[in-house]
């Protein structure tokens, strides 16, 4: 199943006034198969160490995923929800940003799975690796 063909800066656009903005979220690159998103690393999501929250790595799995499965299903009469997901931290960052690959492992009718590696664009480093389970919901 492939992603629909859509602009990275209509995606950008639907992040005005969201969580995503907030975190300063971007939409870089869409493919058939994958989306990859970049996130600043800086004090609105640093913990109290000073090092990237696990939170807001988990707000970046789950919107890539969330972005992802809208792009795969009709959104008229359906909506992606976030039913699981789980993060592993495997490395830490103070500054620069973060990008992160989420490809479609799972796409059914009623439920679909992204895996989303988060990587230090400065070092290509691995950050954090995590698995998004969607529900896809009628709308009412």
């Amino acid at each position: 199943m492939k992603l629909k063909p859509v602009s990275v800066e209509s995606i950008n656009r639907m992040f005005a006034d969201t969580l995503m903005e907030t975190l300063g979220i971007r939409c870089l690159e869409v493919g058939d198969d994958y989306i990859i998103a970049s996130m600043p690393v800086n004090p609105k999501v640093h913990q109290p160490m000073g090092l990237l929250h696990g939170g807001a790595s988990a707000a970046l799995i789950e919107s890539i995923g969330s972005m992802g499965s809208a792009l795969l299903i009709d959104t008229e009469t359906q909506a992606p929800v976030g039913i699981e997901i789980n993060a592993n931290h495997l490395g830490s960052v103070k500054s620069g940003s973060v990008k992160a690959l989420g490809k479609i492992v799972h796409a059914g009718k009623r439920t679909h799975v992204w895996q989303v590696d988060i990587t230090d664009e400065s070092t290509n480093k691995l950050i954090c690796t995590g698995r998004l389970t969607v529900m896809i919901v009628s709308k009412k």
